[in-house]
């Protein structure tokens, strides 16, 4: 679970005071920066804190067990994950990828498209927002909301739509009925 996520209690706290608002359009969203486009969230993996160790290198030493670098640099080697959206276990580093709970998609849609490049570029790489997971659930989940999706591993339900009310909250983000409706759901799984 990353550092920062709300317990259940204040999670569903949280999620009742968010504004509800139907999503806005992907007008102007960039998420891939080919063919010269700037995304609009910045460099994928930008190291945020300066220490050296990309994003996508922190998740991965948080979230694997049994991790090695590789030598002289912080990018992960190997390790072991226990996927949270599968319930298996990964051993091969490349069939790794790292999730946006809450996808930047979505973001864009509940209020990003507003916000200054420095502000996209935080929350894209807030580590509150991200999980290591294998690719292929990662690639099923896309950009689709808990309304839309929700890891299979049903017992990771709680901790998922903590983490997702979590980012939400924090970015002052809207919520839709349908999105809201499927968290508050999931957050009775919660005890």
């Amino acid at each position: 679970m990353p550092t920062g996520t709300l317990d259940a209690a204040s999670a569903r706290t949280s999620l009742a005071a968010l504004v509800v608002a139907t999503p806005g359009r992907l007008d102007g969203y960039v998420r891939d920066c080919a063919d010269g486009q700037a995304c609009v969230f910045g460099q994928p993996w930008f190291d945020t804190d300066g220490d050296g160790c990309d994003q996508r290198s922190q998740v991965l030493a948080r979230d694997l067990s049994g991790v090695t670098r590789k030598p002289g640099r912080c990018s992960v080697q190997s390790g072991s994950l226990d996927d949270p959206y599968t319930g298996t276990r990964v051993t091969t580093v490349s069939k790794i990828q790292i999730d946006h709970v809450v996808p930047l998609a979505e973001m864009w849609r509940s209020g990003a498209a507003g916000w200054p490049a420095e502000k996209r570029v935080a929350a894209a790489n807030d580590l509150r927002n991200l999980v290591a997971v294998s690719g292929k659930v990662n690639q099923s989940k896309g950009d689709k909301t808990p309304d839309e999706w929700m890891p299979p591993n049903a017992s990771y339900a709680c901790s998922y739509s903590r983490i997702y009310v979590t980012v939400k909250v924090a970015y002052g983000l809207s919520v839709a009925p349908a999105e809201r409706s499927a968290l508050e759901q999931a957050l009775t799984s919660c005890g």
